[in-house]
């Protein structure tokens, strides 16, 4: 098996290369018309204009600010709830019993078949979208972190207490650091969840952000700003995954040798 880093690099390098060199084929030899995908050069060009002049009244870093800002202010919201109710529902057979079910019920409902209830409750704005994300988080993080907690191996809580430990001590110094690792992946899925939650939220709740941006240039027919807006959207999603990635290698890289 290779493992050597910069054979990974150069493969990442040669697909992005050959999904560019096929996007400027199809566009450049008239295959597909401008209207339906403009070609990488016009792509770019459109970049710089949004980044200097924006559209809909914002630049292009103010939507994507306003994009970043709710997913944030909902990943905390998710965080202070969920791993703590996660690791509750891990601890303990009632708790579990108790808000199993509830998460469970709600958790396969896709957040956009609730969105017209959170509008008609709190209205066209902030509120709704970031209610919206912060559900979409919730439930995997939560799912995620007592099942987590469940696989700690018992050895350790068993040592830990014949060292006088007492449960709280166990909890936070043997269980938690124990479940990071798989809390930390299903943050990764959650966040993931979460953000694309967000952009479709944006098309229906909001004034400003990326996916109000999309969704507004879709409806005018500026096809160059939606791919730009598409490509910004996932840029932005690979930086957060990375981040996370670093994250989880920094804490939590005993878990896998790293």
């Amino acid at each position: 098996m290779d493992k050597t880093p910069g054979g990974a690099g150069w493969a990442t390098l040669a697909t992005i290369a050959v999904l560019l060199a096929a996007w400027w084929g199809v566009t450049a030899s008239g295959l597909v018309a401008p209207l339906f995908l403009p070609g990488p050069g016009d792509v770019a060009l459109r970049l710089v204009d949004l980044a200097q002049h924006g559209f809909i009244g914002a630049s292009l870093w103010q939507h994507a600010g306003a994009s970043l800002a709710r997913v944030g202010l909902a990943l905390v919201f998710a965080l202070v709830t969920a791993i703590p109710l996660g690791m509750a529902m891990g601890l303990s057979r009632r708790v579990n019993a108790a808000l199993d079910p509830l998460i469970e019920f709600y958790r396969p409902v896709p957040p956009l078949a609730y969105l017209p209830l959170t509008v008609i409750w709190f209205g066209i704005g902030e509120v709704t979208t970031v209610i919206l994300i912060t559900l979409a988080i919730f439930a995997p993080l939560a799912i995620g972190t007592a099942s987590a907690v469940r696989r700690v191996d018992p050895d350790r809580v068993r040592a830990a207490r014949s060292l006088g430990a007492n449960r709280d001590q166990v909890v936070w110094l043997v269980i938690f650091p124990s479940a990071l690792p798989d809390i930390l992946v299903a943050l990764r899925i959650a966040l993931g969840v979460g953000w694309s939650t967000l952009v479709a939220a944006e098309l229906v709740a909001a004034t400003r952000g990326l996916g109000f941006m999309v969704q507004s240039a879709s409806q005018m027919l500026v096809t160059d700003v939606v791919v730009a807006g598409i490509l910004v959207i996932a840029a932005i999603a690979l930086v957060l995954e990375l981040l996370l990635r670093w994250i989880e290698r920094r804490f939590a890289g005993w878990a896998s040798g790293q």
